[in-house]
């Protein structure tokens, strides 16, 4: 079993900075991908940033240069920095680690930006 525990959302300005963290424990073995997703309401599930197997980072258009992704290995944590935050980035995002076979998500984090 794995569990991934969220922190960091909140409301925010346009313009403003927020960091999402996402730990995950329990019965790690390999973890493949680690990443965020996000959902606005009426909207479908979609990617905004992932690392694959540690080193290899992608991004989703609509937040290339704005946000960046990383991850420290030794504390099973991914982290989403998020920059110049923009209203439409409003949504609930959601961490995804991918230990194979399974993919594990996060309870959800609720970020909102005023303008």
């Amino acid at each position: 079993q794995v569990q991934l525990v969220e922190s960091g959302g909140g409301l925010v300005q346009a313009g403003g900075s927020l960091r999402l963290s996402c730990a995950a424990s329990g019965s790690i073995s390999s973890i493949n991908v680690m990443g965020w997703y996000r959902q606005a309401p009426g909207k479908q599930r979609e990617l905004v940033a992932n690392i694959i197997s540690g080193s290899s980072t992608n991004y989703a258009d609509s937040v290339k240069g704005r946000f960046t992704i990383s991850r420290d290995n030794a504390k099973n944590t991914v982290y989403l920095q998020m920059n110049s935050l923009k209203p439409e980035d409003t949504a609930v995002y959601y961490c995804n680690v991918i230990i194979p076979p399974r993919t594990y998500w996060g309870q959800g984090a609720q970020v909102t930006v005023s303008s």
